[in-house]
């Protein structure tokens, strides 16, 4: 004899169309904090996206026709612009001056995306190994009404999430 089977119990209701899971907010690109081993002056106003690339290589294959085929190669990191606010602080300013000393003091730098408080660290690019390639002073305008504003420019070796 069959067994008699259980009736299934019925799909529950769905919407018509596609279900994506619970919303997430964009971070803010105001949102940040940069910590510099050994720097304690962090009042940053900008930080210019970090950027690495992968060189694609390309290659024929012996008897492969006219297929071109692609490698990763070399690695390579952009550089990160920085701007602050001038204060009396001599702190990247000496950390500039030694890489003119040919002497650069490599330090690791980390990004920090804060979540909506301002204050809860969401996310972390360690940028390894830095020194600063350029320093530059905003121009000065006796009409003007802006903050002066000193950049630098940081040279990398590695980057990682953490």
């Amino acid at each position: 004899m069959a067994e008699a089977k259980a009736p299934e119990a019925p799909p529950p209701d769905q919407e018509a169309g596609a279900q994506p899971g619970a919303p997430t907010d964009p971070f803010r690109n105001y949102n940040f904090k940069l910590l510099i081993d050994g720097v304690n002056e962090g009042h940053f106003l900008y930080c210019s996206e970090v950027h690495v690339k992968v060189a694609a290589l390309r290659y024929r294959e012996g008897g492969g026709g006219p297929v071109v085929r692609r490698l990763p190669g070399p690695i390579s990191h952009g550089d990160v612009v920085l701007r602050c606010g001038f204060t009396t602080s001599p702190e990247l300013w000496t950390w500039f001056l030694a890489t003119t000393a040919g002497q650069p003091q490599r330090k690791n730098v980390s990004i920090l995306m804060l979540d909506v408080d301002g204050l809860t660290e969401r996310l972390r690019w360690n940028l390894n190994e830095c020194w600063p390639s350029e320093w530059k002073a905003h121009p000065l305008d006796a009409l003007g009404q802006e903050v002066a504003v000193a950049s630098l420019t940081l040279v990398y070796e590695s980057l990682t999430r953490g």
